[in-house]
């Protein structure tokens, strides 16, 4: 159907409104944002729906939110025998509170119970909140860190961790047979919506409260100063308030960023991966002469962090670094407790390498998952009762901690690296200076990522290729060192000159090139944004005490990586 056939069959049908039909109208008259709104069909992917926000048929709306939402529901009501209940969050973009009622309505037209909370909500409590109240699905309205004009759709299932297969698929089947926006049921029956809040917060409170490893009195005396910018997010809602409920008192908001705003009005991307975004958060942190700085993303399921180095300097921490300070501190405290010898960690495979040599020293299971927070969840859902998750994280800023949680937690995250930083420095250690003894013990490892962006049909062929190509022809050497070992995900095969074996791990368009000296490069396509992503990793020594000499020669080789792999 081309993009006038879809757009009239909209303006005919009997669930529009008058707005819309205006909307739809003008874009008739304009042929050039009529096939950038109906040309393609907005796809609900194993994630849910991301996009631009506007009408027509590929973007985020009350309708294509509403055919998600149908589709979401008819699954969930074939799989499951008397009541379903859902829960529904959202973040602070624009519409957001909008898109979350028009999918609580929509639930409930199909005799659906719904939980909506209040208001805002980080993402890590709507997950808890589906696994407290028992529902068998949810939905959180966000779109990440993407710009303002974007929202999105993320559906979770029973255990509280966004779709695995085989939901994925057969979720994203039912959303297909939505043809039309009549098929959407909006008639809400409004006793079924229940609104949530305090309570639930009180509860997501007193459960990170029970994974906190330090003691009170040590927070208290750290005098840790604490600089946090929510980047007019969710975070704001309970970060502030978990810290000073664990006893740290000097927490300093950056209130130019503390009132929720889709509009993000200080910053270009609400990304705390950017140094940008965390531009205002390293001001006030300098001004305050902080021990830390943190700030998250819009849902509040990432974290970044800057610290002062030993040449007095703020600097940022990229996601590895701080997933090695949280799960180093997590493994000792735990330690101390005493372990029974089935805990585990878990972390993705595009993921630093020494969180693997921190666990093995510690004799903890590390276990490696493919890329997206889910699979981390889904292990721990296979592991339950068996094994005992302590914490994982992903290069991409997103941690967990503890398993009453499955998805990435930036308020439980933000608390034990509040935590970690005061214990360092009741051992008379700054973040940065416990980072560099981890490197002294272990060996520095270095990590950086290169996306490269390739748009429209054209450019996803090129991916394609270049993933061929790098398939057929991979490297004999990168920067010097032979290539030893080659794994490629998406055929299930680990080779080596002993041979080929069979990786344990669902089939993933991922390539990994692994070298004698221990350098590894990650291929995949990214599968939110039309880029592909090369992930390097290479490893060092401290030659005495010249932490930055080493970083050097490190950053120089990841340098050369890109000159062989012609980047």
């Amino acid at each position: 159907m081309n993009p006038k056939d879809k757009a009239t069959q909209w303006l005919n049908a009997n669930n529009i409104d008058e707005e819309s039909k205006k909307e739809i109208s003008q874009l008739l008259k304009n042929p050039e944002e009529l096939n950038e709104a109906f040309l393609k069909d907005l796809e609900f992917g194993t994630g849910g729906l991301r996009g631009i926000m506007g009408i027509g048929t590929n973007r985020l709306n009350k309708y294509t939110i509403g055919m998600a939402t149908q589709g979401f529901a008819n699954y969930l009501k074939n799989e499951n025998n008397g009541e379903v209940s859902v829960a529904i969050a959202h973040d602070s973009r624009n519409h957001s509170r909008f898109f979350a009622e028009t999918a609580a309505n929509v639930f409930a037209a199909n005799e659906i119970r719904v939980f909506l909370f209040e208001d805002l909500r980080p993402t890590p409590e709507l997950s808890f909140a589906i696994r407290t109240l028992g529902c068998q699905g949810g939905v959180v309205l966000t779109a990440s860190h993407n710009p303002k004009e974007y929202n999105g759709y993320k559906a979770y299932w029973s255990d509280g961790g966004q779709l695995v297969s085989p939901h994925d698929k057969n979720v994203i089947a039912e959303v297909s047979k939505m043809r039309t926006i009549d098929n959407v049921r909006f008639d809400a029956d409004k006793s079924l919506i229940q609104i949530i809040g305090e309570d639930m917060d009180k509860a997501y409170i007193d459960m990170l409260k029970e994974l906190s490893l330090l003691k009170n009195d040590i927070i208290k005396s750290s005098h840790l100063k604490i600089v946090y910018s929510s980047i007019h997010g969710t975070g704001i809602t309970l970060i502030p308030r978990i810290l000073e409920e664990l006893g740290f008192s000097e927490i300093f908001v950056v209130e130019a960023q503390a009132k929720p705003d889709g509009n993000f009005p200080t910053v270009i991307y609400p990304n705390p991966e950017e140094k940008e975004a965390m531009s205002m958060a390293l001001a006030y942190g300098k001004e305050k002469d902080a021990d830390l700085v943190l700030a998250t993303d819009p849902d509040a399921d990432r974290v970044g962090i800057a610290v002062k180095n030993t040449k007095g300097e703020y600097q940022l921490l990229n996601g590895n670094q701080t997933a090695v300070l949280l799960i180093y501190y997590l493994l000792n405290k735990w330690q101390e407790r005493g372990l029974k010898g089935n805990e585990f960690i878990a972390k993705t495979i595009v993921t630093t390498e020494l969180i693997q040599d921190i666990a093995k020293a510690h004799n903890i299971t590390c276990y490696d998952t493919l890329t997206g927070f889910k699979w981390i969840a889904d292990l721990i859902k296979r592991l339950e009762g068996k094994e005992v998750f302590i914490g994982g994280g992903e290069e991409s800023y997103g941690y967990l901690i503890g398993d009453k949680v499955r998805d990435k937690d930036a308020v439980a995250s933000a608390m034990i690296i509040a935590e970690m930083a005061a214990w360092a420095k009741n051992q008379d250690m700054s973040v940065f200076e416990l980072l560099v003894s981890i490197y002294r013990k272990y060996g520095v490892y270095h990590e950086a990522l290169k996306s490269i962006t390739k748009k429209g049909l054209k450019g996803a062929e090129e991916i394609k290729n270049m993933m061929q190509d790098f398939r057929s022809s991979p490297p004999a050497y990168l920067a010097g060192s032979p290539v030893e070992t080659i794994i490629d995900y998406q055929s299930g095969t680990k080779k080596t000159a002993h041979g080929e074996t069979i990786v344990d791990l669902p089939k993933s368009n991922v390539l990994q090139y692994i070298t004698s000296d221990g350098t590894k490069v990650s291929i995949r396509p990214s599968g939110t944004e039309p880029k592909i992503k090369f992930y390097f990793s290479v490893k060092g020594k401290i030659d005495g005490d010249d932490y930055y000499k080493a970083e050097k020669e490190l950053s120089e080789k990841i340098h050369n990586l890109l000159i062989d792999l012609k980047l």
